[in-house]
């Protein structure tokens, strides 16, 4: 192997200084477009790797954030893969399904669109990504190992329990994503989860003449599940509505915990409507009262939360509350570089609004 070249090689090869090739290699936007041209080339034909190590002594950051979800799905369930085994079986299967698939994967779409927009927006910046995702009891092994590895950490609010996290921000600065404030000092990002759903709850009181609709409530530990709980109970109350007239049932975010909701709603009765905490529920109701024939919205309103592509897919499509979830990553981003600039800065707590989208199911 030959000598690996260094920015040195590289500022020399481009007439440039050391400090304009860091620049051009953490920030390009920032540097005029001849200059950046002449370094890339520079480092395309040196081959060159920046160090990340050496960057971060010189700099006393290491380059990385961190994301930090639950682990959504079970360890145990994970089937064995072995792609060095000998004597696999042929390229491809045939299967059918007459229903719709639901291993799990769909649960992750809330976090595959705030990675997308953390990603992003880490790129933008000139930092690296670390995504981190714990498990059970040794989560907080996960989290506790990337703390030592980052320069800040976001985290899924609930994730976490309060004590480790802040013995974590003694280490770096750390994001709350999703969830109200409640007594720390760390920045939060959230959506109008609250105003959202009395908005959406306003609109199937309208259009059920003031029946009281089914509450599909997700897990209890959530906090913008929580936030949801409290706009739809606002419109109820504003509309005069008592709340001991709602039913509540209970799911846990996936859809295969809608339709078994749904299947039991087509058992003991139909309500007037359904409101659902997120989509993927709503989704589930949907598929049980197609299976058996009943006319959304003519028998029964149905609306969702979140706003994944999937809604606007459904028949008929689903009437939700989308909330910018690619724009939530961006912004946990944003707000966590603005903390590494300015550590000493008051607490932030970012909102952004969120749409109510009027479909074909309500």
């Amino acid at each position: 192997m030959t000598k690996a070249p260094t920015v040195y090689d590289v500022a020399e090869r481009a007439g440039v200084s050391i400090a304009t090739v860091s620049r051009v290699l953490r920030t390009p936007d920032a540097v005029r477009p001849a200059t950046r041209d002449r370094v890339l080339d520079a480092v395309t034909d040196l081959g060159y790797v920046p160090s990340g190590s050496a960057r971060g002594l010189a700099e006393r950051r290491t380059g990385v954030l961190g994301l930090y979800f639950p682990g959504f799905d079970a360890v145990e369930g994970i089937p064995p893969l072995d792609v060095l085994a000998d004597g696999q079986a042929g390229p491809y299967t045939v299967v059918r399904e007459d229903g719709p698939r639901d291993d799990g994967r769909a649960s992750m779409l809330f976090q595959d669109e705030v990675l997308r927009g953390a990603e992003l927006e880490a790129w933008r910046r000139g930092f690296v990504l670390m995504v981190g995702v714990g498990r059970g009891d040794p989560a907080t092994a996960t989290v506790r190992d990337m703390a030592g590895r980052v320069d800040g950490l976001v985290v899924l609010a609930g994730s976490v329990a309060d004590p480790m996290l802040e013995r974590l921000a003694e280490r770096v600065p750390v994001v709350v994503l999703a969830g109200p404030r409640h007594g720390d000092r760390h920045d939060h990002v959230t959506v109008s989860n609250t105003e959202g759903m009395a908005a959406l709850t306003r609109h199937v009181l309208a259009r059920t003449g003031g029946r009281a609709p089914v509450y599909l409530a997700g897990p209890d530990d959530s906090p913008d599940g929580a936030q949801r709980w409290e706009g739809f109970c606002a419109a109820l109350a504003d509309a005069g509505c008592p709340l001991d007239d709602v039913v509540v049932r209970h799911g846990d975010f996936t859809r295969s915990s809608g339709r078994r909701v749904g299947e039991r709603l087509i058992a003991e009765g139909l309500p007037a409507a359904l409101m659902s905490s997120n989509d993927q529920m709503a989704l589930g109701v949907l598929d049980a009262l197609h299976a058996a024939g009943v006319d959304v919205p003519g028998d029964l309103v149905v609306t969702g939360f979140d706003g994944i592509d999937a809604g606007a897919l459904s028949t008929p499509s689903l009437t939700t509350v989308r909330q910018p979830m690619r724009e939530l990553g961006r912004a946990a981003i944003q707000v966590l570089a603005r903390r590494l600039d300015a550590p000493g800065a008051a607490p932030m707590s970012v909102r952004l609004p969120v749409e109510v989208v009027l479909r074909g199911s309500a």
